[in-house]
């Protein structure tokens, strides 16, 4: 290291090259961008996520963030994202109970 010039030896210049470990529904991934869209996160996965399912950001300590696909959210280090259905149907599933008479 150069005592006059501290930065002696570090890159001049040039973009910076970072990258970033996320992870979508518990599976890490790794990518380069510092601000991505909801689409692009969607594209992430090796099987994009569709357009059936919502995207959420997790935010510690605050309600999660839908992600639309036109949002840009900042990544960094650790950021975490989920699905989720994006229409639940209630009672679309139906269960018999039997009464005692049919016992």
């Amino acid at each position: 290291m150069n005592e006059s010039n501290p930065e002696a030896g570090a890159p001049q210049g040039g973009p910076h090259h970072h990258e970033f470990q996320i992870q979508i529904d518990r599976v890490h991934y790794t990518v380069a961008q510092e601000r991505m869209t909801g689409s692009e996160i969607r594209r992430v996965p090796p099987t994009p996520i569709g357009p059936e399912r919502d995207l959420f950001e997790v935010v510690p300590g605050h309600p999660d963030n839908k992600v639309d696909d036109n949002e840009v959210i900042e990544i960094r280090n650790g950021k975490r994202f989920f699905t989720a259905p994006g229409t639940i149907n209630p009672g679309s599933v139906s269960i018999h109970l039997r009464t005692s008479a049919e016992r």
